[in-house]
């Protein structure tokens, strides 16, 4: 299928569907995942595609699906400000752009450690929990996120440790520990998640193993396990998952049961969810029938 053809049916599932994972692109246009991502990005660069909620959605006004050399949408329109957006480090407005001078000028929305926290009791306690999980000695994957940076701000009892992340805010957290190695890896830097993504980062991880990887994301339910609707943390995500012999997912209750537009872990792939006890039962009955080990806390 030729470059142009596969983009053009691209744009016409998202605008057709709308909210549409990785896989059920691909599978839509018999194509790899990888392809999918690739396309993304160039699209959204390219202005066909802006972010929404759902994290990639038609541009406004709608365009025609047809016209492939459409120009870029103009910087601070009404799509480069996002509204709604992850707790987690994950959500739509650090998918597709970097905020841009509105956004630190104070028009957009800022990255999610410097909004207020909605269930910081919880995101604690799951942190707690999850540093409880971590053998020193070891070598652990850390992904961005709120709930990732409270597990890192706990690692100063551990004797010695290995952290490789992504994330500039669990970096800094761990960056007066001594007894801690951090392996940064390199990327391209998305500000509004506070993280590096894209192909630079998914080869540097493509190279490295730990014992653990802790993931954080939107949404997590049986059917398609954790979900982001970041397309650009969600392939560096695979990723991280990918180098990690164990995957814990660490996730508040008000993400049990929701599902956003990317699949970053299915469920068959993770070994241990910790949430709290305010998850939704059904869910946590529905996980634990896929295998997963389930922790309230």
């Amino acid at each position: 299928m030729l470059i142009a053809e596969r983009r053009r049916r691209l744009l016409e599932q998202v605008h057709d569907r709308g909210y549409v994972s990785f896989r059920e692109l691909a599978d839509a246009l018999d194509i790899s995942e990888s392809t999918v991502r690739r396309d993304l990005r160039s699209m959204v660069d390219e202005g066909l595609l802006a972010a929404t909620r759902g994290g990639v959605g038609p541009i406004r006004p709608a365009r025609p699906v047809a016209p492939l050399s459409a120009p870029r949408a103009p910087a601070g329109g009404p799509d480069a400000d996002l509204a709604g957006g992850a707790d987690d480090g994950h959500g739509a407005g650090g998918g597709v752009t970097d905020g841009g001078a509105k956004g630190r000028a104070g028009g957009g929305r800022l990255p999610a450690e410097h909004r207020a926290d909605p269930v910081p009791d919880q995101r604690e306690a799951i942190a707690a929990h999850a540093a409880s999980l971590i053998v020193p000695g070891t070598a652990i994957l850390l992904g961005p996120g709120r709930t990732t940076t409270a597990l890192a701000r706990r690692l100063g009892g551990i004797e010695q440790l290995t952290v490789v992340t992504n994330s500039v805010s669990v970096t800094q957290a761990l960056i007066d520990l001594p007894q801690i190695d951090v392996v940064l890896v390199g990327g391209a830097l998305r500000r509004s998640i506070g993280a590096v993504v894209g192909p630079i980062t998914e080869q540097a991880l493509q190279g490295l193993r730990g014992a653990q990887v802790f993931l954080s994301g939107e949404g997590v339910t049986a059917a398609r396990g954790l979900t982001t609707p970041n397309v650009f943390a969600a392939a560096t995500d695979q990723a991280l998952m990918t180098a990690g012999r164990q995957v814990i997912v660490l996730a508040d209750h008000t993400k049990v049961g929701h599902d956003t537009m990317c699949q970053t872990v299915p469920s068959d792939r993770i070994d241990v969810l910790v949430t709290d006890t305010a998850a939704d039962p059904d869910t946590v009955r529905r996980l634990r029938a896929e295998g997963v080990d389930v922790r309230l806390v």
